[in-house]
C-alpha cells in the first residue's frame, strides 16, 4: 500500500454539486450586468408609451371625451323636456328646420368651391415660387390678410360692398349695374365666401411654398429642355410631387370653411338674407345662444362633426387615387 497518495474525495466534489455553487453559473457581478440590461430593455420598450401618455390623455380628456358628452346630450330634450332622454327627436326636428336645411345646402356650395379656394392660393405659390418680378413683395402682401380679425375683415367688405360703395362704383363705370351684394340671396352667400377666402389664403399659400421647398428643381428643368408650357410644368410636375401638400390644403380648407366663418357671417350678413348665409356652425350658435335650446345646438354640432369627417375622407381618398393615377 503506497503511502503518501490517496484516492480523489468522491464525497467532496459530490457535495460541491449538490451543495455549492455550479460551475456554470455566473457571478454575482455578471447577473447584476444581466439584470440592468434587461431593465435598459424594458425602459426603451415604455419609453414610446410614456412620451405619447401626455398627449393621448389630452386629446381624450379634451377632446374626445366632451365629443362624448356632447354626442350624449344631443339624445336629450330642451324646454318641458329639459334632461330627459328624447332619443332622435332634436335630430328630426333638425331635418324639418327650414334654416338648417339652408344651412346643409351652402355646406354643399361650400363643397363645390372648395377647388377654387385651394387653386387661388396653390397658383400665386407657384408664381412666387418661380420667382416672377415682385415675388418678395407679393409674398407678404398676399398673407398680410390672414393676421386681420375677421370683424375687422367683415367691417372692411361691409363699406366696399355696400349698395353704394366702391364696388359697385367701379362697375357703374363699365356699364354693370348696381350689384346688391350682402342683400341679394342669390349672391350674399359667394360675397361671404369670397371674402372669406380672401382673408385666409395666405396660411394656405404658406403651405404651399413649404411644399414648393421639397420640390426637385432637377424636374423643373428637365421640363423646360423639353419645351413643356407653364400650364404643363402645373399639371404634369408640380401637382403630382405637391399631392400630400394638396391633400393637407384641401383638409385644412375644408375644415376652415365649415368652422371658421361666424366672424364674417356675423358681421357681414347675420345669416341673412333671408337665412340665405346660414352654414351649421351659425345655426349652432343662434340655437345656443339666442334660443335657448343646446340640446338641439348639440345635435347640429354632431351633425357639422359627421359632415366635416366624410368629407375629409371622401377628399384625402379621391386625392390619393389621382395621385396613384398620375
Amino acid at each position: 500500500m503506497t503511502i503518501g497518495k490517496s484516492l480523489p474525495s468522491v464525497r467532496s466534489a459530490s457535495a460541491g454539486r449538490a451543495g455549492g455553487v455550479p460551475p456554470s453559473a455566473p457571478p454575482p457581478r455578471n447577473r447584476a450586468v444581466s439584470r440592468r440590461a434587461a431593465g435598459g430593455r424594458r425602459a426603451e420598450q415604455l419609453a414610446p408609451f410614456v412620451l405619447v401618455a401626455p398627449a393621448v390623455l389630452i386629446l381624450v380628456l379634451l377632446r374626445l371625451w366632451p365629443l362624448a358628452l356632447g354626442v350624449n346630450f344631443s339624445f336629450t330634450g330642451d324646454g318641458d323636456r329639459d334632461g330627459a332622454m328624447v332619443g332622435f327627436d332634436n335630430y328630426v326636428d333638425l331635418l324639418h328646420d327650414p334654416l338648417f336645411q339652408q344651412a346643409l345646402r351652402n355646406v354643399g356650395l361650400l363643397v363645390l368651391l372648395l377647388p377654387v379656394a385651394v387653386a387661388i392660393p396653390g397658383l400665386l405659390a407657384t408664381f412666387i415660387y418661380l420667382r416672377v418680378p415682385g415675388h418678395r413683395f407679393y409674398r407678404s402682401v398676399y398673407f398680410f390678410p390672414a393676421v386681420l380679425s375677421p370683424v375687422i375683415v367683415g367691417a372692411i367688405f361691409n363699406l366696399l360692398l355696400s349698395f353704394d360703395g366702391p364696388v359697385n362704383v367701379v362697375l357703374s363705370t363699365v356699364g354693370i349695374g348696381p350689384v346688391d351684394w350682402l342683400g341679394d340671396p342669390d349672391v350674399a352667400m359667394f360675397a361671404v365666401v369670397g371674402v372669406h377666402v380672401w382673408a385666409t389664403f395666405g396660411m394656405a399659400l404658406v403651405v404651399f411654398l413649404a411644399g414648393f421647398a421639397t420640390l426637385d428643381a432637377a424636374l423643373l428643368d428637365a421640363a423646360r429642355v423639353d419645351g413643356a408650357s407653364l400650364a404643363q410644368v402645373i399639371w404634369h410636375v408640380i401637382i403630382p410631387s405637391l399631392s400630400r401638400t394638396i391633400q393637407f390644403v384641401f383638409v385644412t380648407t375644408m375644415i376652415g370653411m365649415l368652422t371658421s366663418m361666424f366672424g364674417l357671417l356675423y358681421v357681414m350678413t347675420s345669416g341673412g338674407p333671408e337665412g340665405s348665409t346660414y352654414l351649421p356652425e351659425y345655426y349652432i350658435w343662434i340655437q345656443q345662444g339666442r334660443m335657448n335650446r343646446p340640446a338641439l345646438a348639440s345635435a347640429a354640432s354632431t351633425v357639422l362633426f359627421i359632415i366635416m369627417l366624410v368629407v375629409g375622407l371622401l377628399q384625402l381618398k379621391l386625392l390619393r387615387r389621382a395621385g396613384r393615377e398620375d
